[in-house]
């Protein structure tokens, strides 16, 4: 494969979470499980119906465009795509063609060609001999959004994929769920000795991140084997077969020809600058502060660990939570301490949604922070913060106050030194490890409520 040059461009459908489908008034439940229950005569194409726009799908697609810096069209129509399949009732899917909503923009330092909105298609269950077709997703709004052929490798690939659909569901655009097929990545993948680009292969449905990854580097290593082989490569459809790990032909690949658009003379032409609500100014304002790429930033400026900050802006349950902490805290050193605490031991949980957990945290880490508790107590009563509990009252009932004063510290120090005369002797005779080892026997002794550091001060100044 280092011979050859790879060349890449992604189409990502995504499912839009609206109240009603693209062109109707029924319901857009992904999770609907009756078959055919949100369906209409206007979404199974019953003559005589019209389908009217939906206004919530353009302006998620418009705020996705505002997101990534593209540019919003101003006049937008939309057309006919004429193909005949069970899946699509009309005889043909309204898409958008020479007039998307959304042209140019970048994401992860891919360039984007454009985004149009369109609806999706039923879906077709094959059983044996014989298929059956669910139309509830049928008229369902789908965005689609196509990039240039500028991505090299599997990973940069997965990298957009990954951050396309945190996109998403920061604005509220949609969930991009891959294995309900709420998001399908589709991967156009050519190889070639120079900058000219080879002949592509569309490999479709691809309805997980790591598909996608895997699906491109087969792809890669196999046109790459067909030509250095002194063979071909076919211009055509594959799918992925996840359990082989292997791509295989499905069908020729159709051109824009072949699906002879034109404007669906049912709708209406828009002119989006006759809608305040569209504007660029008012789209701007609307996603300022809600950005995958802010949050990611701000936490790194806070100091916090990539990995972590990764996490945060990732499972945004954990994220609100540690803001919800960060605010009670403001310290920075705390903070960080709140962050490595979130990240190691409550990521995971899903016990501290209610809002006065975050307050109740906060303490607990800020009494960490003070001497009051050690790392060993904050553990043990973390569990018991994140039911509802006070901290300093488990602190109290458990007898978890880390001890500072000397005359407590002396007391506990000079039963240590007596209980090990031996280890007294190794430590006076240079070795460090036993005054560990005395100190282990010290918080033992205290029951964990001792401080670590007034601990060793203790024993060295009864030592000495």
């Amino acid at each position: 494969m280092s011979d050859y040059r790879a060349t890449i461009g992604l189409e990502i459908h995504a499912e839009l979470k609206t109240h009603t489908k693209m062109f109707c008034a029924c319901a857009n439940d992904a999770d609907e499980r009756e078959p055919n229950k949100n369906i209409c005569p206007v979404c199974m194409a019953h003559p005589g119906t019209l389908p009217v726009i939906n206004r919530e799908a353009v302006h998620k697609v418009l705020l996705v465009g505002t997101a990534l810096g593209s540019t919003l069209a101003d006049y937008t129509e939309f057309d006919r795509k004429s193909y005949f399949y069970p899946d699509i009732p009309k005889g043909y899917q309204i898409s958008q063609y020479k007039r998307p909503l959304v042209e140019g923009g970048t994401l992860e330092g891919v360039e984007i060609t454009r985004i149009h909105l369109e609806e999706d298609t039923a879906r077709s269950q094959h059983e044996g001999d014989k298929s059956l077709v669910d139309y509830n997703r049928g008229g369902v709004p789908l965005m689609e959004l196509v990039t240039e052929p500028v991505i090299h490798d599997a990973e940069t690939a997965g990298r957009f994929a990954r951050e396309l659909q945190l996109l998403l569901r920061y604005l509220g655009a949609g969930e991009a769920n891959m294995e309900k097929g709420e998001m399908r990545v589709e991967a156009n993948i050519s190889v070639s000795k120079s900058e000219k680009l080879g002949t592509k292969v569309e490999v479709k449905n691809l309805n997980s991140f790591r598909s996608v990854e895997r699906a491109i580097a087969y792809e890669l290593a196999r046109q790459a084997k067909v030509l250095g082989d002194g063979g071909t490569i076919v211009q055509e459809t594959r799918g992925w077969d996840e359990t082989k790990q292997v791509t295989f032909s499905q069908r020729k690949k159709e051109g824009s020809a072949d699906y002879r658009y034109f404007p669906d003379p049912d709708l209406p032409k828009l002119l989006l600058s006759e809608i305040s609500e569209f504007s660029a100014e008012h789209l701007k304002q609307e996603i300022s502060g809600k950005l995958p790429w802010e949050k990611r930033a701000r936490y790194i400026a806070l100091g916090l660990k990539s990995e972590d900050a990764e996490m945060f802006v990732r499972d945004t349950l954990v994220g609100d939570f540690f803001d919800a902490a960060a605010k009670f805290l403001k310290e920075p050193k705390l903070v960080l301490l709140a962050a490595n605490y979130i990240a190691n031991d409550i990521a995971g949980e899903k016990l501290y949604t209610e809002s006065n957990i975050a307050s109740l945290f906060a303490t607990l880490v800020r009494m960490n922070g003070e001497g009051k508790l050690s790392s060993r107590a904050t553990k043990d009563i973390l569990p018991y913060v994140l039911r509802g509990e006070d901290p300093e009252q488990i602190a109290k009932e458990k007898g978890l106050i880390q001890q500072n004063d000397e005359s407590s510290m002396a007391v506990v120090a000079q039963k240590v030194i007596d209980a090990n005369p031996t280890v007294v002797a190794d430590y006076k005779a240079g070795k460090e490890a036993a005054m560990q080892f005395l100190i282990g026997h010290g918080m033992k002794e205290s029951k964990g409520s001792a401080n670590p550091g007034a601990l060793r001060s203790a024993i060295q100044k009864i030592l000495a």
